[in-house]
């Protein structure tokens, strides 16, 4: 897995008890209240992109269930049970007004938790989503991470491998058990139907906020075609590139990535 999941932590994120379950949790910055969804390869609090959206809203970023040190409740096996999980946690925050960013994996849950309601949404903000199907039963639309080398996983998912190259062998005990976590909850979550959910489709008409959807333009897991596909499903959501940038645009380019955010999100 990349950077995000294996980083060593600049400090330690607070813990909260959502429906018996405790999660890790990062909360910096003042303002409007933003919900950052992590993608598969996890979140660190040390991550740039935090600190970017956090100068100008109260970024509320959590730990999926089962990712990192987050507590997996018993039970829950796909992205619709783990999206009813954050519905709870908007709930037990109190959050009104939110935006919502998902990336990859975290862009999915978002998608999740819009189609069921947006009362407590003001914005919705996907990076290079995945969760459905665009194409036909015969082909693929998503690559299979799980059937490559990590040097060519790394190739796939960046547009400068190099930001992504760990030597595991040298890393802490904690950063790669951290690893090997965020790969598991992957494959529990996303292994079949392989990083979809086939009832998202005929259910996205129902988001009814401003989406805007981020594509890192040198994604090899996703095809352009595939994000711009996916974005015309939701009325209304724009479709913005990021250059320079992979499947990851939060961790290759933080600054743009936060830019496009917070631009999106100030506009009424």
């Amino acid at each position: 897995m990349s950077r995000a999941a294996e980083s060593v932590p600049s400090g330690k994120p607070s813990g909260l008890t959502v429906a018996g379950a405790r999660i890790d949790l990062i909360e910096r910055g003042e303002g409007k209240p933003l919900l950052f969804l992590h993608p598969e390869n996890g979140i660190d609090p040390s991550l740039p992109a935090i600190d970017e959206l956090a100068r100008r809203a109260h970024v509320v970023a959590p730990t999926h269930p089962g990712f990192g040190r987050s507590d997996l409740p018993k039970g829950m096996r796909t992205i619709d049970d783990m999206s009813y999980f954050y519905l709870d946690l908007l709930d037990q925050l109190a959050l009104r007004d939110v935006a919502v960013v998902g990336v990859s994996l975290g862009a999915w849950i978002a998608a999740e938790i819009a189609v069921k309601t947006t009362a407590q949404l003001s914005q919705l903000v996907m990076a290079n989503a995945v969760g459905v199907k665009v194409s036909d039963r015969e082909t693929r639309d998503i690559a299979d991470i799980f059937a490559v080398t990590e040097p060519d996983y790394l190739e796939m998912v960046y547009c400068d491998p190099a930001i992504g190259r760990r030597d595991y062998k040298t890393l802490p005990d904690a950063v790669v058990l951290a690893a090997a976590r965020a790969r598991e909850a992957t494959a529990r979550f996303a292994w079949s139907p392989y990083f979809h959910n086939p009832a998202l489709n005929r259910r996205l008409h129902r988001i009814r906020i401003p989406t805007l959807f981020l594509w890192g333009a040198h994604d090899r897991m996703l095809s352009e075609a595939y994000g711009r596909a996916y974005c015309a499903m939701i009325p209304g959501a724009r479709f913005e590139l990021i250059e320079r940038a992979g499947h990851f645009p939060h961790e290759e380019q933080p600054k743009i990535f936060a830019e496009k955010v917070m631009n999106f999100v100030a506009c009424k």
